[in-house]
């Protein structure tokens, strides 16, 4: 069966996911290119990973102590080695123009009394760069400015639909096949894809993503046999609100920016709250470990009209008992952004003809190891336009830019190294199974095995748990083909395994991937892990 599109002829571009990255290109191709545009989400349009950012945007807005040379070296610092240098460039470069089109189209920053934009500081920012609206609820306010350009411009707008794999013909993306909101397969053609789909938050037990996070699409690339990179490095928040609560509330960098502060158990300083996340969590991973506790605090006591200048914050502290003004935070690491993901040129282009990608689920070679706070939405915002440009321009398949230069064959600083797909998961037998306690063993096995610490033993522990969760989904699948949620867990266990795989090839500590077997750094293996799929 095929579905939907405008005048009844194939879309020209087939954007999957709600977030920033889609959204922009969305709101790019109908309104600027005027190419018929379909966006197709799993949720509702204004649900995705994006409405939960906090922190803001970082883009050099101002002369003043900043610039786009100090913004790309903050950038390159944080990616401990593997940021590509021209990727960070365009990022930083076109990202000032992109943030005043976004307010074009009705995006409020917070501003100060005189009408500028209120700039606040970051972990690893060596000054005040980031815009943000109501003190932490950026992506909010970015998401409903876009959810309403989308509704006025795109051609078709699939909400409820879950994509299950891409459809490639004659060596080329041609569209998807979907479930739409009845549980029926659907073919969706369009003559290019945009991979927009976010990241796979949801394979660890504590982390502040939201349900939607399932790696939809960089498990649709792998088993396409599309390139993915940098997939080792799943960036662990160092302060998320320690709770019950899931997704975890964020207890946003902005908030050390002005000076709140980490303690132990003891009540003692142990770090600089600014370093970059990767170096905090490590740092508080460390201390807990040694402590025997399951979190730690933080002190924004002496933060002046905190409600005030983080209303977001204050309410999800204030709900479960907690004055910021006179109590201490607990907070623990939780699973937050995964660095890597779909390998891309500068445009967004994958090795795939037809098919592009952008925002968390692409690797541009921007974030390196460890993405630098608040370039993520900056990122989406960014390369997702470049993409519309490329197909525009009459682009289908990838040149030897940015991140995918090494791969085919351009003049390089870091390489690459390729790494087999790992295996399909086992057909089990058929029989029926309940998603949640599927998701639930596979969570908690990673989080144990892959999670902020890693070894040799407790990576083979996760892939076990990986085998055994596979297994059973896949049978269960075959029993309920239509069941969005046993996809879902597939779809993760496809992601946990390209995670495994490249953790256990990277044998020394780098970034938001700390091998306590292997603890240091080795400039030997400054090169990319390419896992190939299929």
């Amino acid at each position: 069966m095929t579905g939907p599109a405008p005048g009844g002829g194939e879309l020209d571009l087939l954007v999957l996911g709600s977030g920033v990255a889609g959204l922009s290109a969305a709101v790019q191709a109908a309104t600027v290119a005027g190419l018929r545009v379909g966006v197709l989400t799993k949720a509702e349009l204004h649900q995705s990973a994006t409405r939960w950012a906090q922190g803001g945007v970082a883009a050099v807005l101002s002369a003043d102590e900043d610039s786009t040379d100090l913004h790309l070296a903050d950038t390159l610092a944080a990616g401990a080695g593997l940021c590509d240098l021209d990727a960070v460039r365009v990022l930083v470069d076109e990202g000032p123009t992109r943030v005043h089109e976004l307010i074009a189209l009705g995006a409020v920053f917070d501003t100060e009394r005189d009408g500028t934009l209120q700039l606040a500081r970051e972990g690893g920012h060596s000054t005040a760069r980031v815009v943000h609206a109501g003190g932490a609820a950026t992506g909010a306010e970015i998401e409903r400015a876009l959810v309403a350009a989308v509704q006025q411009t795109a051609a078709v707008v699939l909400e409820g639909w879950f994509a299950l794999d891409l459809l490639v013909e004659r060596g080329r993306a041609a569209g998807v096949v979907a479930l739409d909101p009845s549980g029926a397969a659907v073919q969706v053609r369009s003559r290019h894809v945009l991979l927009a789909t976010g990241g796979a938050g949801q394979l660890f037990a504590v982390t502040t993503n939201p349900t939607q996070s399932t790696g939809d699409g960089l498990a649709m690339a792998l088993r396409a046999g599309v390139a993915v990179a940098d997939v080792e490095f799943m960036q662990f928040h160092p302060t998320a609100l320690h709770h019950p609560a899931m997704p975890r509330p964020l207890l946003s960098e902005a908030l050390r920016g002005h000076g709140a502060l980490l303690r132990d158990t003891a009540g003692q300083r142990f770090v600089d709250e600014l370093l970059p996340r990767d170096q905090v969590s490590r740092a508080m991973t460390t201390r807990m470990l040694d402590q025997g506790v399951d979190h730690l605090w933080l002190d924004a006591t002496g933060l002046d009209g905190f409600d005030l200048r983080f209303p977001t914050i204050a309410a999800s502290v204030r709900a479960i008992g907690l004055d910021p003004a006179a109590d201490w935070l607990p907070i623990a690491p939780a699973a937050h952004y995964l660095s890597g993901g779909v390998l891309t040129d500068l445009d967004g282009a994958t090795t795939l003809p037809g098919l592009w990608a952008s925002g968390e689920v692409a690797c541009t070679g921007v974030h390196g190891a460890n993405r630098l706070a608040s370039n993520s939405l900056l990122e989406g915002m960014v390369f997702a336009p470049r993409t519309v440009e490329a197909i525009e321009a009459g682009r289908d398949g990838p040149v030897a830019s940015g991140a995918m230069r090494p791969l085919l064959g351009g003049h390089v600083e870091i390489g690459v190294q390729a790494l087999p797909a790992p295996p399909a998961a086992a057909v089990g037998q058929p029989a029926p199974a309940d998603p949640a306690q599927l998701l639930d063993r596979l969570q908690r096995g990673m989080t144990t095995g892959a999670g902020v610490v890693r070894t040799g033993p407790s990576l083979a522990g996760a892939a076990v748990v990986i085998g055994d969760v596979g297994a059973a989904t896949s049978g269960a699948v075959l029993v309920d083909p239509g069941s969005a949620a046993l996809r879902e867990v597939a779809n993760l266990v496809t992601c946990g395994s390209a995670l495994v795989a490249a953790a256990e090839a990277r044998t020394e500590s780098r970034g938001n991937h700390w091998r306590a077997d292997h603890p240091a750094q080795d400039q030997a293996q400054r090169h990319r892990h390419v896992i190939l799929g299929g």
